[in-house]
């Protein structure tokens, strides 16, 4: 087979531009590898690309419009052709895998061989899939404020891929976990393990100081010295949104946080998460052995993936998103 149908854009926009097209399947370069993709489960960064959105994204995906036209980064899939110096990886491995760019709402995308880690045949497909960056984001947030047992953390806007996720992982860890979500999702979130769900609109003001040992801020544009003053002296908070201006994007924000972190014992770090497969198969075993639980706010067949990019981008999902590619 020469070519594929796939969801692409042929410009910046929103999801309503995105249409079914033929396009060559890609050939594996040195250190990749071709997948015939099974499942592709969408993120927040999808939609960022999608529009183009903040400009400073552009130099990096594409000035004038995406150098990949096809969304989705978070696969899994099966290995179908190799590409040159490729010695880790087979033909007919079953893997998940973090595309950088994207290409995974199509039949076939490819993907460096250094990023794989293999699937059990234990989790499904469309469970794999929403793990590398989601699930990744959360871990990697945990770490950096170095999250251990016995602490108390404040996940703020916990309903979404990120936050369902690092609600779940916290606890794991055994820490007491606060959460920000709206009433609908209150009954979720708690069974998740959050030991108290406040309302995510609840003003940092009304909340005692110096009453956490870390606050993951997911959603929301909250004052920063509001959100410093939530952390116990040697506290830290990671910021993983992505909220800021339509240009420069979080940098703004980024920079304004390191400088209330100097000379403070309250730090403010923002969250650069990349993909690492060492914490990808560590997800995997966790969902394999069931401590681990995606939360799917939705599933679509290939020929409605539009319609779940336009759901995302509308906001407000509680989980993840999935295509099923097949």
């Amino acid at each position: 087979m020469t070519t594929m149908t796939a969801w692409t854009q042929r410009e910046y926009g929103p999801a309503s531009g995105i249409r079914l097209e033929e396009r060559p399947v890609p050939a594996p370069r040195r250190g990749e590898v071709l997948l015939r993709v099974r499942a592709t489960a969408l993120n927040a960064g999808d939609v960022r690309i999608m529009l183009g959105d903040p400009l400073l994204v552009r130099p990096a995906f594409g000035l004038t419009r995406p150098k990949d036209p096809v969304r989705g980064m978070d696969v899994a899939g099966t290995v179908v052709a190799l590409g040159e110096g490729v010695t880790d990886a087979a033909i007919g491995d079953e893997i998940v895998a973090e595309l950088p760019g994207g290409g995974g709402l199509a039949p076939y995308a490819v993907a460096p061989a250094k990023r794989l880690v293999r699937r059990s045949v234990t989790v499904a497909p469309h469970l794999a899939a929403t793990l590398p960056i989601a699930g990744g984001t959360a871990w990697q947030a945990l770490d950096l404020a170095g999250v251990a047992s016995g602490q108390r953390v404040l996940v703020l806007g916990a309903s979404g891929g990120v936050g369902t996720f690092a609600v779940q992982l916290a606890a794991l860890r055994g820490v007491e976990v606060h959460a920000t979500a709206g009433e609908q999702n209150r009954a979720l979130i708690e069974s998740l393990g959050a030991a108290r769900v406040l309302d995510r609109d609840i003003p940092l003001g009304d909340l005692p100081a110096d009453n956490y040992d870390a606050v993951i801020q997911i959603a929301g544009g909250q004052p920063l010295r509001a959100l410093q003053r939530l952390v116990r002296p040697g506290g830290t908070v990671v910021l993983v949104g992505g909220d800021g201006g339509p240009v420069l994007g979080p940098i703004p924000r980024m920079l304004q946080a390191g400088l209330l972190s100097m000379g403070s014992r309250r730090r403010i770090r923002p969250l650069a998460a990349t993909a690492k497969p060492e914490v990808l198969a560590g997800l995997l075993a966790l969902v394999d052995s069931r401590r681990l639980r995606p939360v799917i706010a939705g599933e679509y067949a290939f020929t409605d993936a539009a319609d779940a990019l336009a759901r995302l981008e509308a906001g407000r999902v509680a989980g993840k998103l999935v295509v099923h590619n097949t």
